[in-house]
């Protein structure tokens, strides 16, 4: 299996330099017989998301160092995968404490790596971080709730009318052109 924390190593730096965020690196698993899929999440901190020609470009510029490194004799993810490279999307996950942050008072799924007080599962608008930047608060069935960021095994928004209008629009030009293709 792939080492994460190796290949996040190796991409942060790739990621930076072409002025955008890391939100999440994660190998996904194959299906029906499909190659496994290295997943890069990032964005651009100016929109929150990435276009599809900055997913090209940061696509172009892992491919690349990542084959680099393989040519020196470090594989880093063994066997045929696939490499994705997107943006968080609308709904995105919650990896990084300034994510619970930047998004409070915003509808989230939150799960435990284990039970905490009872709970593994939690669905609420988060509340933000504590101070000293390990505490996630979710108020939940008119409770606030306190979670360690270190239990949380994963979280994401939930897509919502109120998220839908806090998220700025990307550029969207050419999104209304229809182009039809004759079939021959």
């Amino acid at each position: 299996m792939a080492n994460i924390a190796r290949i996040t190593e190796v991409i942060e730096p790739e990621v930076k330099a072409l002025g955008f965020e890391l939100v999440r690196v994660k190998m996904l698993g194959s299906e029906a017989g499909d190659e496994p899929a290295l997943q890069i999440m990032a964005e651009d901190p100016a929109t929150g998301q990435l276009l599809i020609e900055q997913c090209a470009e940061l696509s172009h510029r892992v491919s690349d160092r990542l084959d680099e490194l393989e040519e020196r004799g470090e594989v880093l993810v063994e066997g045929a995968y696939r490499l994705e490279v997107s943006s968080p999307g609308i709904d995105r996950p919650l990896t990084r404490l300034k994510d619970f942050a930047d998004w409070a008072g915003h509808e989230a799924r939150i799960e435990l790596v284990e039970l905490l007080d009872g709970r593994k599962r939690y669905r609420g608008d988060l509340a933000g971080v504590d101070e000293a930047g390990e505490i996630v608060s979710i108020t939940d069935d008119g409770n606030t709730y306190s979670v360690p960021f270190g239990a949380i095994a994963s979280a994401k928004l939930v897509l919502t009318d109120r998220l839908i209008a806090a998220t700025r629009p990307l550029d969207a030009s050419g999104a209304d052109e229809i182009l039809e293709v004759e079939e021959g």
